[in-house]
């Protein structure tokens, strides 16, 4: 397979696991994600905004965050997240140190 129809692949790939996120199962939190896998929305777009300032292309937190979600983060919460108990939180500060880093 040349590169140019292997980058094409992924991209497809990607844009259907985005379709899957924000469409398909909006039901699934991130903090659930997180959990369970080490990333969720908030990450892929956080990678998706480390690409794009590779490739020169300015970008922030908030923009890579729209771009993926579709809407505002304040929006996406509005429309879909739910409270998350105690220990889901717990759990999450662990996977977050685990995966990401430090909280600032």
């Amino acid at each position: 397979m040349d590169q140019q129809t292997e980058i094409e692949l992924q991209a497809a790939a990607f844009r259907r696991l985005q379709k899957h996120l924000m469409q398909d199962r909006t039901d699934v939190q991130n903090i659930d994600m997180m959990n369970l896998t080490g990333f969720c929305r908030n990450c892929l777009s956080r990678w998706y905004q480390e690409a794009a300032n590779e490739k020169g292309i300015e970008m922030g937190k908030d923009e890579a965050r729209q771009v993926f979600y579709g809407m505002t983060m304040d929006e996406w919460k509005a429309n879909y997240q739910t409270e998350a108990g105690p220990e889901k939180k717990a759990e999450f500060d662990v996977a977050f140190e685990e995966n990401v880093g430090k909280k600032d």
